[in-house]
């Protein structure tokens, strides 16, 4: 089984991947990552499009997750959208992080096939589905098919360049829901137990696939309080494994510009490349104009939460940070674009544009 990697080995990858700028994605079709991968709703014209849209700015990097129950019930199909889809990043010079797993699931729903609901008016992500989902997370005896998966989809494109990295598992243990019109992040000690164990499974799963791409998973328990000391921000079991496995480290971090700054300092200890997953938060203080350069300077890799406004309505903020008199059609939460390309602030569009065209290749 291929070990862990090296910090030397991660800090060549590195180097040779260049200022990673990206983006998480979802077309503005797809209410969710089921919707978009299924046979009968993937959107290869909008996906194209947007793609196209990307590579004007300069973005050179997207997240996306993959849905085991599309895998489960229709491999092949699977397999073969995830070449045409990658065949189009490539014609965009975007490469891919693909995402395995995903414990975030807003609609509080076990992910389901066949036509998904329709956004809920005035929710942010209302219909985001897991993957595998809870039931299966906390039940090893589906652990066996959760092997069957991961393996094959890391062995099917473990020498493809087009796959940059592999995040193996979204938010462990996150069971976040909205309920009666609030968001609420229910702290679920079945489903972190589980996803703790599974984590490290996953690891040694795809490890053993041997894919020429580095592994990761994110840290993801950060407090957006300004006062909480670092000490307690990288407490969480399930945040300590992610970091300790991984080749190259990787954190969520929707937090305001001075906070953001004791997390990078934090994440530069491991000595090791560093990729901010998810990012872009307004109306926390999370702006681009500040925080771009930064990343950029200290070479670490980003990719914001979203690029086209569509039917995740990601533009709308957390329920929790709503506050009463605020004009939120005037403040996007996430994404960058509209329908038609239109850019929510052209300014932030020539931020990424001068810092992806000036950074040394």
């Amino acid at each position: 089984m291929r070990t862990q990697w090296s910090k030397q080995q991660a800090a060549e990858w590195h180097k040779n991947q260049g200022w990673i700028c990206g983006f998480n994605y979802l077309p503005r079709s797809a209410v969710n990552w089921t919707e978009l991968w299924q046979r009968e709703t993937f959107d290869a014209e909008t996906i194209d499009q947007e793609l196209g849209w990307a590579q004007e700015i300069g973005y050179n990097q997207l997240r996306i997750n993959l849905p085991f129950i599309v895998w489960q019930n229709d491999r092949d199909g699977l397999l073969e959208r995830i070449e045409q889809f990658l065949a189009i990043a490539d014609s965009h010079s975007i490469k891919v992080m693909l995402t395995l797993m995903d414990d975030c699931a807003f609609s509080g729903d076990e992910p389901f096939l066949g036509p998904q609901k329709a956004p809920i008016p005035g929710k942010h992500n209302s219909q985001a589905a897991a993957s595998p989902g809870r039931e299966i997370v906390c039940n090893r005896e589906m652990w066996p098919q959760l092997e069957r998966y991961v393996r094959d989809i890391v062995r099917h494109f473990r020498s493809d360049s087009r796959i940059a990295i592999w995040d193996l598992y979204n938010e462990p243990g996150n069971r976040g829901t909205f309920t009666s019109g609030l968001e609420e992040i229910q702290f679920d000690e079945k489903l972190e137990h589980f996803a703790l164990e599974l984590l490290h499974k996953v690891f040694a799963w795809a490890r053993d696939e041997d894919p020429a791409q580095p592994l990761t998973v994110g840290a993801w328990h950060i407090s957006q309080d300004p006062d909480q000391p670092l000490t307690e921000y990288f407490a969480h079991p399930i945040d300590v494994a992610a970091a300790r496995l991984s080749d190259v480290v990787s954190f969520h971090a929707y937090l305001a510009t001075p906070k953001m700054l004791q997390v990078l300092r934090f994440w530069h200890t491991f000595e090791r490349p560093l990729l901010c997953t998810e990012w872009l938060a307004r109306h926390v203080g999370c702006i681009m104009e500040e925080q771009l350069p930064l990343f950029a300077a200290l070479n670490v890799g980003c990719y914001q939460w979203g690029l086209v406004r569509g039917k995740t309505q990601t533009t709308l903020p957390w329920p929790s940070v709503r506050k009463s008199g605020v004009d939120y059609a005037q403040l996007w939460f996430h994404d960058v674009l509209d329908e038609y390309g239109i850019p929510f602030r052209q300014r932030e569009m020539e931020l990424v544009r001068r810092l992806t065209h000036s950074y040394p290749k």
